[in-house]
């Protein structure tokens, strides 16, 4: 970009991006970030509007995201926009409204479009936060803090003016929830690279949990690297859990049926409040996991390459839990088994006659709108799974662990007597 410009590119389907270089500053009180050209008595005024959100084709979401007038100003008005805080990093500008409140989209609309936009920094950026959130910045500052070396800023309730001499607002997004290393420039980085950040994000907390625990003499799941665990024993499957919709209603038997299987199983019931370390260190440490579709499912991103995950695909889901989690899976490595339930395993099964479309043609129902989905198969379906159906699932799934589990031990032997 030349200096004194600010430019936009609005022709991706879900964001929006704008640049801006040359003598930028902020000001919250109106809602603007300003670029001072000495030029601007002799050029026209430049004035670009943007939602720095990555949903903007949904327009009633993006009329909740606070909009910001990126303007050029000239020099007379400098004395009124004098620099409180002069930054000599770039900034990057971004909402954590929006459907900030639900994993799937606080990794697929925010961390992960984040990591796409500002990793080329190497950490010498500054985060500038629309609608900012104490909850979210105390869930996600590992992270954050392997991004950027900064303190953000709370854009809305800091009156202070910010200088800088690059900008981007808004963030880039590839598709639901990977990074396709073709639109990464020169770093080529993959959701392999977002991975490993997230693990070195989360692996010194993840100490400090151990050893607390070890103190108390508590049991716990040890992070598991690809050497250390043998291949004689039982490996870890984690039920992620859910109360009200979509639940399994037979969960107790089903732990039991896993752990007849052969699976030492431990079941995670993650929370709003639950530490995003703790639900990282669980799901890092095990070989598999099961749940039913759903924005949990969002934590096969703390699962390591090669595990296996089980998604329970409930009637009238099936579009949704491929496109949005078993896809993404398969880019990541996982070895990924959905289990698509038949009728009579769920509880609608229970309230509508048999040749009803809602059990017959899920399809027709869905092509009625979004809030029929929602209502019909989101928000009014639970999950009684056929247990002896699910047992070839889990069996497959163990089959496959042991077996590359034992693959990669005589790897790793042959490997060491190479050394000797």
């Amino acid at each position: 970009m030349a200096n004194n410009t600010i430019c936009c590119d609005r022709t991706a389907f879900r964001t929006d991006v704008c640049y801006m270089r040359g003598d930028v500053r902020t000001h919250s009180p109106s809602n603007s970030i300003l670029l001072f050209d000495d030029n601007s008595t002799t050029a026209p005024p430049v004035e670009e509007k943007i939602r720095p959100y990555t949903r903007k084709w949904e327009t009633t979401i993006m009329d909740t995201i606070d909009e910001l007038r990126l303007r050029t100003a000239g020099a007379g008005d400098l004395d009124n926009h004098r620099c409180d805080v002069r930054h000599d990093v770039p900034a990057v500008v971004f909402s954590t409204g929006g459907y900030t409140g639900n994993v799937y989209h606080e990794f697929n609309d925010g961390i992960i479009p984040l990591y796409i936009t500002s990793h080329h920094f190497n950490r010498r950026v500054v985060f500038v936060m629309l609608e900012y959130h104490d909850w979210w910045m105390t869930k996600y500052s590992d992270v954050v803090s392997r991004l950027s070396d900064h303190p953000p800023i709370d854009y809305s309730n800091d009156p202070r003016t910010h200088c800088f001499s690059k900008v981007i607002v808004g963030l880039r997004i590839h598709d639901e929830l990977t990074v396709e290393s073709d639109r990464m420039g020169s770093s080529n980085k993959t959701i392999f690279d977002f991975r490993r950040l997230l693990d070195e994000a989360h692996t010194p907390r993840i100490r400090t949990i151990v050893r607390a625990e070890e103190q108390a003499s508590a049991p716990l799941l040890k992070p598991a690297t690809e050497w250390n665990v043998s291949a004689k024993e039982k490996p870890k499957l984690v039920v992620v859990s859910r109360n009200g919709s979509r639940a399994i209603e037979n969960e107790g038997e089903l732990v039991k049926l896993a752990e007849g299987v052969g699976f030492e199983v431990k079941v995670l019931r993650p929370e709003r409040t639950t530490e995003l370390a703790r639900i990282y260190q669980a799901l890092n440490s095990c070989d598999a996991m099961v749940g039913v579709h759903g924005a949990a499912m969002t934590h096969f991103l703390f699962m390591r390459p090669g595990s296996v995950f089980i998604q329970i695909v409930p009637l009238g889901t099936d579009w949704a839990a491929e496109t949005y989690y078993g896809e993404p899976a398969r880019k990541m490595g996982l070895r990924y088994f959905p289990y698509r339930i038949l009728p009579r395993e769920s509880s609608l099964y229970r309230e509508y006659r048999k040749g009803d479309p809602v059990l017959r043609d899920p399809e027709s129902v869905n092509a009625k709108g979004w809030q029929v989905t929602k209502k019909v198969y989101l928000d009014g379906q639970n999950v009684m799974l056929d247990l002896a159906r699910f047992r070839k699932r889990l069996f497959r799934a163990q089959q496959y662990i042991v077996s590359r589990k034992t693959s990669m031990n005589l790897r790793w032997r042959q490997q060491r007597l190479r050394q000797r």
